[in-house]
């Protein structure tokens, strides 16, 4: 009789190894495997609209805020002394451009209004909570008149050589000439008053023409062409030549010089104001 090989019943035969690896392969493909079915994904995606949406409430929350009616501007405090700038020229350019409340005024804008006012060179705002915008200007101060060598226009020409358009009845020499050179004429005007403050005279019409050359009128009617500067006969060598000896001429010559012609490189030309007696002349012929 054959002995009998007994099996083992913890084995598994390879069919059956086969068998039980096919099922958990059709079981994993079975499974879903879309973004509805991946929870980590879609709590990461849900973190992000929440986050979104918040920042969203939160921005228009704020904006509702900015606007709400108890933000809105209850004075303008201008903080810089003023002596050109009149209180309704300062009404008028606050109640055109102050607008909207303290969080959505532009001041850009309200800064831009306030330099259109004839007077102010620049200006400068601020908000100060909780409901009021401070404003500093910087007023032109008015050097002398303006008048173009082609135009009639009087304008006013401020302490930095800046031409601006204001009204004014202040004793001040005009200029003409062209803007470009307006800088360049204060400073003359300043060196050329140095030269006369000593005989007590000042000028009252300084003249540039195209051409670069100078006409000083004196505020006591004498007319001084320096014409332009020379290399060989600067325009203050040639002027100062001239005043060394102004006041000894008029008393020598007994009449008053009208007009002094410094153009010439080595001495000067004079038209004088007619005498008493070469008037009578005159008058016979």
């Amino acid at each position: 009789m054959a002995d009998a090989h007994p099996t083992s019943s913890f084995g598994k035969s390879p069919a059956a190894a086969t068998r039980g690896a096919g099922g958990a392969a059709r079981q994993a493909k079975s499974r879903p495997a879309g973004f509805w079915h991946r929870p980590e994904l879609m709590n990461l995606v849900s973190d992000v609209l929440m986050l979104v949406a918040s920042v969203a409430l939160g921005y228009a929350a704020v904006k509702a805020v900015m606007r709400a009616p108890w933000f809105g501007l209850d004075q303008v405090v201008v903080t810089s002394p003023l002596s050109q700038v009149t209180p309704a020229q300062l009404e008028y350019a606050a109640a055109s451009s102050l607008r909207g409340n303290f969080f959505t005024v532009d001041l850009d804008a309200a800064r831009q209004a306030f330099e259109k006012l004839p007077w102010v060179r620049h200006a400068q705002l601020r908000r100060v909570w909780p409901a009021t915008v401070e404003v500093s200007l910087e007023e032109h101060v008015a050097a002398a008149y303006w008048r173009g060598v082609d135009s009639s226009d009087v304008q006013l020409i401020n302490t930095h050589g800046e031409v601006f358009d204001a009204a004014s009845n202040a004793t001040m020499p005009t200029f003409s000439g062209s803007p470009e050179n307006a800088r360049l004429m204060l400073e003359r005007d300043r060196q050329f008053d140095a030269k006369l403050k000593p005989l007590g005279r000042r000028v009252d019409t300084l003249t540039l023409s195209n051409r670069m050359a100078w006409q000083l009128k004196l505020d006591n009617g004498l007319t001084v062409e320096l014409g332009r500067d020379q290399q060989q006969a600067p325009i203050d060598a040639r002027l100062d030549r001239f005043l060394a000896i102004y006041g000894q001429a008029e008393n020598r010559l007994g009449t008053k010089i009208l007009v002094a012609d410094l153009r010439y490189p080595g001495g000067f030309a004079v038209k004088l104001e007619p005498t008493a007696r070469s008037a009578e002349k005159t008058g016979k012929r």
